[in-house]
């Protein structure tokens, strides 16, 4: 597969209008991991991940930040949406099945707000970033 097929997206203005607000969603919930907007840092959030008993916490608190701010801000503005979603995706199924599971669906810490952003990174990652995207328009040149 080139580039041009990974950036190539059919899809129409919904996956557009889904794209932007997950986008948004994604780099408000991974600047805190870098310590903006109040949050814990990197520091802080390696001590959660090792709390939970995850492997390597400080590396992993870097993945999830940089896949949440950096994958978040690629997903608004459309470039290389399905890559940037396919680490979001990662980052959520790793949260529902590390984080909050045991907490069950709509419980207090519950996975539905994961599980939410993780249907609609799996969907950004099949359809692309759709009509108004800076792929749709690279694929075409």
């Amino acid at each position: 597969m080139n580039i041009k097929e990974l950036m190539n997206t059919q899809a129409g203005w919904g996956m557009t209008v889904l794209r932007i607000p997950i986008g948004i969603i994604f780099i408000a919930h991974g600047l805190p991991k870098f310590g903006l907007l109040g949050g814990r840092g990197l520091e802080g959030t390696a001590g959660f991940l090792e709390s939970l008993g995850l492997p390597l916490p400080l590396l992993m608190a870097w993945l999830v930040a940089l896949a949440e701010t950096v994958g978040g801000a690629l997903i608004v503005a459309g470039f290389q949406t399905r890559l940037a979603a396919f680490t979001t995706a990662i980052a959520m199924f790793v949260a529902i099945f590390w984080v909050h599971f045991d907490n069950g669906l709509t419980g207090q810490g519950g996975y539905q707000w994961a599980l939410a952003l993780f249907a609609a990174s799996v969907a950004l990652v099949l359809d692309g970033a759709g009509k108004a995207s800076m792929d749709r328009f690279l694929a075409k040149v």
